[in-house]
């Protein structure tokens, strides 16, 4: 049998002014009575293991149950946690002070327990990443945990279920047995009694690490790349508000105020990032472009539930914006952080379009290449612009760093030479007993950082918590740690990468890690570590579409998602052929598209559906401004005459490239003259008259849709259908029509009494024509009338709107009509 666990009272840690508990008795006391008990009770129970389960080996120290024996809540009620670790690398005859909680997480009252450390199994350190991943896995005490140290301990006053108490436990790292430099566990378990089972034990166990740096033989430093992602969901609307003749940007919510301020989210990632060195900072633009136009001291805010409305922006549904001041500083103060040497500015593509949704949904879609270069492009332009630095534009940031064959095939094509890559997409291959270099070529021309796929996954969750903090801290220590020393002699790159959505306590503790590692790590940029070698040995498989995780999936933008916003292209496309400022309508409306494919709307699907109809519905808007008013019914009082048909601009310029054709679903009884093209200033309309003939009373269909001109022209806005009423023929048409008539039978009267004579006898003139002569012609009056249009005489004429007879005219001739607009000024963006 193996030597019993030692967990003595002898030298336990007090607080002051504390009374002595149970474990804290001197020796001799109740310290060594409970130990021989304890020492006959763990015989007991070995003698119970082999004779019920013989397959089940003895723990060594006996009086600790397997890990897979630990099924029963009341075997281990005690929730232990490991709050702070001082200081996070132990030296040489130094001391280790642990802080944290112990908690009754059971069904009765837990008495006579103390808090202790456990020192290392064979004071050896954790040699593998596999071993320190074996450790992290485990739940309940068990013998791999090492041997309790008799001192220090922390004396436990009774718990009753859900109470907890802290504890504060300081050892020498002399007592810990570390032998060598490494990575050793650091475990803190609680052991005592409870009131329904009264035999001592391990009640519950906290573990954590502790790299164990003496100095002495030198490993070649780890390069560590760092990304610092500044993303936030788009909140810049298309629409902008006009004050005095200058117009204001609109934002569809004011939550950067706060964020810009000190203590928000983006004010705290650029305070800490700005501390740290050989950092890679990864920008949205338009979160420079929405904080730049926040910088404007009138912008508007969307009053809530108005943001998908479509309408243009007024005093009624926005109001003043708050964040001008702390968008500035904000500005002022990441311009100074990104111009630090050694940093670097990656500009993701403008507003950080989700490429693996496009890939995966909306990779026929004509618009969507177009859209992602445009993006690209703009991105840089846009980083340079606002923060006066140099930036790399050719990277691409899959959500969540996943890739396929399709996303990689995407961010090809959208200029992306390099792809940052989360490495449980491309895990290494198990006869790599080693972390390989972060730089794989992947094929055609394309490169993969490889982020690790470990550390990545300790940055996912808000390290809120003291508990979290520590957790990550002293994992990512461990890491790294074991990374540098696995070949300690060969040198090689690791990614880092944090969620987009990086909050300020995640970010404050991964800076802290960062730093506490630079005794084996080094901090490099990201083209110094693209610039590497990569290891030959090292997966570089792009995994196919099937591999791709199932919940990133289910996340992605759908088709329909992806299809409406590929028509916001094409419909801006139509408008911008008409404007004679296009500028003021084509840069706002494009962002406003790629904000539509944004990688955040990922965690906000809601958000992202309501962004995208609004801005459907404002382009939808300015495009129905220039429109055909509604008609219901025309009447032709005869066989010719004109068919009045308006047109209006509610723009605030004028429109030109377009022309308005009409035509009858009959043309057989009714014909209309052909298109007219037009030019219509700001605010004015024009009636336009078409020529039009009728050959039979009775109504007919017609349709009046406006058209672009030029190479492939389209259509227009909706399309006005309205009804012509003929009401009378005129009695010379009629005249015609009977004196057809009348020959028609005259020469059937011919033919038949011709056939009698040949039948009877023969007619001397076998030359001579038929019939008995020609026609008469048909005289009659053509009644003209001019055409009455519906819309001039009823309630929805325009009351500017001519009524005279004429040719066509244009809207040069047109004057305003001074009624109210149907959009607001259509510039937009900062």
């Amino acid at each position: 049998m193996s030597e019993p666990t030692r967990h003595s009272g002898l030298g336990a840690h007090r607080q002051p002014g504390r009374a002595k508990g149970p474990a804290e008795q001197p020796a001799g006391g109740r310290g060594q009575g409970g130990r021989a008990r304890r020492f006959a009770a763990a015989c007991a129970a070995a003698l119970g293991l082999f004779t019920a389960a013989p397959a089940v080996a003895l723990p060594a120290g006996g009086n600790i149950r397997p890990a897979a024996d630990a099924s029963a809540t009341a075997e281990y009620p005690v929730a232990l946690t490991i709050e702070t670790v001082t200081p996070q690398v132990a030296a040489p005859n130094g001391t280790v002070t642990i802080t944290g909680h112990v908690t009754n997480t059971g069904k009765s009252a837990i008495k006579g327990a103390h808090a202790a450390v456990r020192k290392p199994v064979s004071s050896k350190p954790l040699q593998r990443r596999s071993e320190l991943a074996a450790v992290a896995d485990r739940s309940a005490p068990s013998d791999r945990d090492g041997v309790e140290l008799d001192s220090p301990q922390y004396a436990l006053p009774e718990l009753n279920p859900g109470q907890n108490q802290s504890y504060t436990l300081s050892v020498a790292v002399s007592d810990l047995g570390l032998s060598e430099s490494g990575v050793y566990e650091l475990a803190v378990d609680a052991w005592g009694a409870t009131a329904e089972n009264g035999r001592d034990r391990a009640l519950g166990i906290a573990r954590t690490f502790l790299p164990y740096n003496p100095g002495g033989a030198d490993a070649q430093p780890t390069k560590v790349t760092t990304l610092w992602p500044l993303v936030h969901a788009p909140v810049l609307a298309a629409q902008t508000s006009a004050d005095n003749d200058q117009t204001a940007p609109v934002l569809r919510d004011d939550s950067l105020a706060a964020e810009f301020a000190p203590g928000g989210r983006l004010y705290e990632l650029v305070d800490t990032g700005s501390k740290l060195t050989g950092l890679t900072w990864v920008v949205d633009p338009d979160l420079l472009d929405t904080a730049f136009a926040m910088t404007n001291k009138q912008y508007r805010v969307q009053k809530p539930g108005t943001e998908n409305s479509g309408k243009a922006a007024k005093d009624d549904n926005t109001v003043p914006g708050t964040g001008s001041a702390a968008a500035a500083a904000w500005l002022d103060k990441l311009r100074a952080a990104v111009a630090k040497p050694g940093s670097q500015v990656i500009a993701l593509p403008y507003a950080d379009p989700d490429l693996a949704s496009i890939a995966h949904n909306g990779s026929d879609l004509a618009g969507m290449g177009t859209a992602l270069n445009k993006a690209a492009t703009a991105g840089r332009l846009t980083v340079e612009g606002r923060l006066s630095v140099d930036t790399r534009s050719d990277v691409s940031w899959p959500y969540q760093g996943h890739l396929d064959q399709q996303i990689a095939g995407i961010a090809r094509q959208a200029g992306s030479g390099l792809v940052l890559v989360n490495g449980e997409s491309m895990p290494e291959p198990d006869s790599v007993n080693y972390t390989p270099n972060a730089l794989r070529p992947i094929g055609n021309g394309q490169n993969a950082v490889v982020a690790d796929e470990t550390i990545t996954a300790l940055l996912q969750k808000d390290l809120s918590s003291p508990k979290d903090q520590t957790e990550a801290t002293q994992r990512f220590l461990a890491e790294t740690f074991a990374i540098t020393h696995e070949q300690p002699q060969n040198q090689r790159g690791l990614l880092v990468m944090p969620p987009r959505e990086l909050t300020a306590d995640t970010a404050k503790v991964l800076a802290g890690a960062l730093q506490a590692a630079e005794k084996w790590t080094t901090p490099v940029k990201l083209d110094t570590l693209a610039q590497s070698t990569p290891d030959p040995k090292a997966n570089t498989v792009v995994p196919a579409p099937t591999d791709y995780p199932t919940q990133a999936r289910a996340s992605e933008l759908s088709a329909s998602d992806l299809s409406s916003t590929d028509d916001i292209q094409h419909n801006l496309d139509v408008l911008m052929r008409v404007l004679t400022l296009p500028q003021r309508v084509r840069g706002p409306f494009s962002a406003a598209m790629v904000r539509s494919l944004s990688t955040e709307w990922r965690s906000q699907p809601a958000a992202g559906a309501a962004y995208r109809e609004g801005v459907t519905k404002y382009l939808q808007d300015l495009t129905d401004a220039v429109k055909v008013p509604p008609k219901t019914a025309v009447t032709l009082a005869g066989n010719t005459g004109q068919l009045q048909v308006s047109v209006r601009n509610d723009l605030t310029q004028t429109v030109t490239n377009l022309k308005l054709v009409l035509t009858s679903t009959q043309p057989n009884r009714v014909s209309v003259g052909k298109a007219e093209e037009l030019v219509l200033p700001a605010a004015q309309s024009v009636t336009l008259r078409f020529p039009a003939e009728a050959r039979n009373n009775g109504p007919v269909t017609m349709t009046a849709q406006l058209w672009t001109t030029g190479p492939d022209p389209q259509k227009y806005g909706a399309a006005q259908v309205f009804r012509v009423e003929v009401t009378s023929v005129t009695n010379g048409v009629l005249y015609v029509f009977a004196g057809a008539g009348l020959l028609m039978l005259l020469a059937a009267l011919r033919f038949v009494r011709q056939r009698k004579r040949r039948g009877g006898r023969p007619h001397e003139d076998g030359d001579q024509p038929v019939g008995d002569g020609p026609a008469p012609d048909a005289d009659g009056d053509t009644a003209g009338g001019a055409a009455e249009d519906a819309a001039g005489s009823g309630p929805d004429a325009p009351a500017e709107e001519s009524a005279g007879g004429g040719p066509a005219q244009t809207p040069r001739a047109s004057s305003p009509d001074g009624r109210d607009r149907a959009a607001g000024d259509e510039k937009v963006g900062p």
